[in-house]
């Protein structure tokens, strides 16, 4: 059995988007054997096992940039390295402290794949000093997967490495979006909680990249008399709160899973105004078209943003930081019944047929495969 060690810059139950992508590919990839190496949150090393894989949890010293730095990070690739002995080492990108290390001890004979998740855009001041590894890492690596073409022909560190390169879409979770059995209910009374009008839905951190303030002043012209949920939380939602004059803007919070396929399923218009390309690919896309729900999103370029939706396909896509061109589009899909449904069922059928894990899993098997043959 092909013994493969995954390095992350964190695990479950820690969550984010690399992070869920990671265990995904740990848990249904039962032909292989797993093994993680991630950062603690905490100041400890700990080895422990997480339903039924190896993790190593390097304790974190520092945070800079929000990269977590920890020289025991040596020691435990060693003891890691050393005690799984990986055939492949697939590193998720970006995370250059691990990489950095990495380099000074990945065997000859093991095979590097690196997930590039993301290019680094917001360290622009340390980028400098990160490059030299960045480069060395593609230089070493056998295979690189990126998440869309876009990516791939956009991203300026990878072209001199094409060669390498292969997509593999990132992909949802399908079982937590299945209709349950009092579903319905649920959702009618989320409806009339929002006295049955159309609802207008953005689920994401707020952080400057995710674009709510674009969202916030698109309301303003949006014509259609409909109501504007936003959920999720961080370290922008107060300033936005306070920003936000309008009666039918409503800050919801963090939801669990069952209210978020409520939501998804309750909404006529999925709002994503991601503005950069620090929005890589959008998950919360995928989950809103699977639910049936046509999205609005900007121009983003490099991004898989606009793979994921298609513009005129399943979802309407407008010019970045066009805040009244976000509004008719908005305007679009709540008062275009047909053209709602259509763009409804196209983006049910991309979902399904483009990302959902057993098909992520399926081509990362195929390109495993391929590096031993």
């Amino acid at each position: 059995v092909m013994r493969i060690l995954q390095i992350s810059k964190y695990y479950y139950p820690y969550i984010g988007g690399i992070e869920n992508t990671c265990k995904q590919l740990v848990e249904n990839m039962p032909q292989y054997q797993m093994a993680v190496l991630c950062f603690n949150d905490k100041n400890e090393d700990i080895i422990e096992n997480v339903n039924g894989v190896k993790v190593y949890r390097v304790a974190t010293w520092i945070n800079i940039s929000r990269q977590a730095l920890s020289l025991s990070y040596f020691g435990m690739m060693s003891k890691a390295i050393k005690e799984f002995r990986p055939d492949i080492i697939h590193f998720h990108w970006a995370n250059p402290f691990p990489a950095a290390v990495l380099l000074t001890m990945i065997p000859r004979n093991v095979k590097l794949v690196i997930h590039w998740h993301m290019d680094i855009i917001k360290q622009s001041n340390l980028y400098p000093f990160i490059k030299p590894f960045e480069r060395s890492l593609l230089k070493r690596s056998d295979l690189i997967v990126v998440t869309s073409p876009q990516y791939r022909d956009g991203s300026l560190p990878l072209q001199p490495y094409k060669n390498k390169v292969k997509v593999l879409p990132s992909a949802m979770d399908e079982i937590k979006f299945i209709l349950r059995q009092d579903d319905e209910k649920e959702i009618a009374n989320l409806k009339a909680k929002y006295g049955n009008k159309k609802i207008v839905f953005f689920i994401g951190r707020h952080i400057q990249y995710k674009g709510l303030p674009h969202l916030i002043e698109a309301e303003k012209y949006i014509q259609s008399d409909c109501e504007v949920v936003i959920a999720g939380q961080g370290p922008l939602t107060e300033e936005l709160k306070k920003q936000c004059k309008s009666k039918r803007v409503h800050f919801v919070g963090r939801l669990n899973d069952d209210e978020l396929r409520w939501y998804n399923y309750a909404a006529t218009v999925f709002a994503f105004p991601s503005i950069t390309k620090n929005e890589a690919f959008g998950v919360a896309l995928v989950e809103a078209m699977y639910c049936g729900t046509p999205a609005v999103t900007f121009t983003i370029s490099g991004s898989g943003v606009n793979w994921v939706l298609l513009n005129g396909e399943n979802g309407i896509e407008v010019p970045n930081g066009d805040d009244k061109a976000y509004a008719a589009a908005i305007d679009i899909l709540l008062t275009n019944k047909e053209l709602n449904k259509k763009y409804a069922d196209a983006g049910i059928k991309r979902a399904k047929e483009y990302f959902l894990i057993p098909r992520m899993t399926k081509m990362l098997d195929e390109y495993y495969r391929d590096l031993y043959l």
